[in-house]
């Protein structure tokens, strides 16, 4: 990829509203660099490695530790005989509730079978039959046939995470662990060039840093830390989204979060990452049952436990109420002991470390926040509405979930979308990415040059890469303790059941939280020391008061946005996405489109424009 000389390196800042942080003591110099290191991030960086590229991978943790490895169910796709794309698509529409962009969704579901098969060529081993050597599918809910390929029984993630670990460490490709990104870079004509990162503990790098890339990819997971209870690890804080609101692109859907319906109840003070008691279980016969054994979701829908997660989350909550009851029950006693050991190894395990035994008593369950279907809008090649900024996986926002996402359809959006990033990058098709890969493998990728790179994305006679930002003064850090009061603010009001009213209160008081550090910042000349667990807050901060306006906005109840005071769903008011960009003052701006389909990002070049 070569370096265009247009404008000096200097001609580069952070945006106005960048995180108060030390300037970056030092600086790495990328073509690529990729935040996150799930599925979506890896696949993102190994073809980018593929094609030439230079690439720098930064995760807020170890490479192995995103938000994929935790993913227990699997991965959708039309893999299995007599299925077809079209039936996925029809089953991803019909959950998403009229709001899936139906390109996006034909895009995944008809990429996602050979997407797949990429992905077990990289190294990654399903369940198979021991006769045929096939993969085993399963079901799950909103699925009319068996389309989920599983490993390990329920540890999926955690096998896709290493096999992506392994061939991107085979690969050679630089990595930055233990690594919180703050802030988008932009040059001179307002496109992307880098990120400011900053490493937690000492070692070849530390402290605050810069990574200097002509293309930045957002693959920094999802927001779930924002609720007291879900089954996102501590690291999902919504940091991708945050810097992508503070460098000017547009966030959307924000306001449907999914609840997943069957997360291990521990107790009413618990807090934090949930034990997640996979939808699998049920897509294997396990039933919903009250404290009576009475199976309630029997009527509710024609797929009873198999009905999509909104429905089933619902239904949950409808039934505590009316018992009041703070949880509901799981019963797969039936399956016996050797289906559990065998299937379930990894939930068996977490139900009896907290002294429950599914084989002998029903699993006590109540929903969690668990998945957001919305993100930073994207184009079909991951493009954001910041040129030269990407996004993919959980953090962005495709269109393929609409207003709820379909079980294990996310593990293949960040796969199908990844690849599709790579390409655009590269500026290659996607057969020619899978010929490289396929003739080379990880050794073959590590070594090419850039000379195998196309013209990327970065338009001739634009600015040069990014020089590290100076100090930022921008608006009050908030103090670590913040994080729990939001916590709270959002799960009493913006939480599985939300009104008017309870919105209303959720917005004033996540008001006062940022007024009252910015009263302290006038009057003192204070603000919190920035930190990790202070930008943390900060972040969460922005990410709630986002999901909270669009909340607010959107007066009805479609898929998994529940308003107890607006019950029904309105197509002719908001069969329609909210837009949500953030202005230089601080404010919010909440904009809806013309209709379900999203209009194209401001990009370079356009989804029919001809490839370099």
């Amino acid at each position: 990829m070569s370096r265009p000389t247009g404008r000096p390196a200097a001609d580069v800042a952070a945006p106005a509203l960048a995180l108060r942080a030390p300037a970056p003591g030092w600086a790495i110099e990328a073509d690529v660099v990729v935040v996150g290191s799930g599925v979506a991030g890896l696949t993102v960086a190994l073809r980018c490695a593929a094609a030439g590229a230079k690439v720098t991978v930064v995760t807020k943790a170890r490479l192995d530790d995103g938000s994929t490895r935790w993913a227990q169910g699997g991965i959708a796709a039309a893999l299995g005989e007599g299925d077809t794309p079209e039936q996925h698509l029809d089953d991803t529409l019909v959950a998403g509730a009229g709001l899936c962009d139906e390109r996006a969704v034909r895009t995944l579901v008809t990429e996602g079978p050979d997407a797949v098969r990429r992905l077990i060529t990289t190294g990654a081993r399903f369940d198979a039959d021991d006769d045929t050597g096939e993969i085993l599918l399963t079901r799950e809910g909103g699925h009319h046939r068996r389309r989920i390929a599983h490993a390990g029984g329920d540890a999926t993630g955690a096998e896709i995470s290493r096999a992506l670990v392994e061939a991107v460490r085979a690969a050679g490709i630089d990595t930055v662990e233990n690594a919180l990104v703050l802030d988008l870079l932009k040059d001179g004509s307002g496109r992307a060039a880098g990120v400011t990162l900053h490493v937690m503990g000492e070692g070849r790098r530390d402290g605050v840093g810069a990574v200097r890339a002509d293309a930045v990819v957002l693959a920094t997971g999802g927001m779930g830390q924002i609720f007291s209870a879900t089954t996102n690890p501590a690291v999902s804080t919504g940091d991708g989204v945050a810097l992508a609101l503070r460098a000017g692109a547009e966030v959307s859907d924000l306001e449907f979060v999914q609840f997943h319906p069957t997360v291990l109840w521990l107790g009413p003070e618990a807090e934090g990452q949930q034990p997640l008691v996979s939808e699998a279980v049920r897509g294997e016969g396990a039933y919903l049952v009250d404290a009576d054994g009475v199976r309630f979701m029997r009527g509710q829908h024609e797929l009873a436990e198999l009905a999509p997660r909104d429905i089933v989350a619902k239904g949950i909550m409808r039934r505590m109420r009316e018992r009041g009851a703070e949880h509901m029950y799981l019963d797969a006693r039936h399956f016996g002991a050797r289906m559990w050991e065998r299937r379930f190894p990894t939930i068996l395990a977490a139900c009896r470390a907290h002294g429950i035994d599914p084989v002998t008593e029903p699993i006590p369950v109540a929903p969690a926040a668990h998945y957001a279907s919305g993100g930073v809008r994207t184009d079909l090649r991951g493009r954001t509405t910041v040129p030269g900024l990407y996004a993919c996986g959980e953090v962005a926002c495709t269109g393929v979930h609409g207003a709820n996402r379909l079980a294990s359809n996310s593990l293949l959006e960040g796969l199908v979308f990844a690849e599709r990033i790579a390409d655009d990058i590269a500026g290659r098709s996607a057969e020619d990415l899978a010929d490289d890969i396929a003739a080379g493998g990880a050794e073959g990728i590590a070594g090419r040059g850039p000379e195998h790179i196309a013209a990327g994305p970065r338009p001739a006679g634009t600015a040069a890469p990014a020089r590290p930002a100076p100090d930022a003064g921008g608006p009050p850090l908030l103090a670590s303790e913040s994080r729990y009061e939001i916590q709270h603010i959002m799960t009493h009001g913006a939480g599985v059941l939300r009104s008017a009213e309870s919105l209303a209160r959720a917005a004033d008081r996540l008001d006062r939280v940022h007024d009252d550090a910015a009263e302290e910042l006038r009057r003192d000349g204070k603000t919190a020391e920035p930190g990790v667990e202070t930008w943390e807050a900060t972040n969460l901060h922005l990410v709630a008061r986002v999901l909270v306006a669009a909340a607010l906005r959107r007066e009805e109840t479609r898929g998994c946005h529940w308003r107890e005071d607006r019950p029904e769903r309105d197509d002719a008011a908001w069969r329609r996405h909210l837009l949500v960009t953030l202005r230089p003052d601080g404010a919010l701006d909440v904009r809806a489109t013309d209709s379900e389909a999203f209009p194209p990002p401001i990009t370079p070049r356009t989804e029919t424009e001809s490839r370099p």
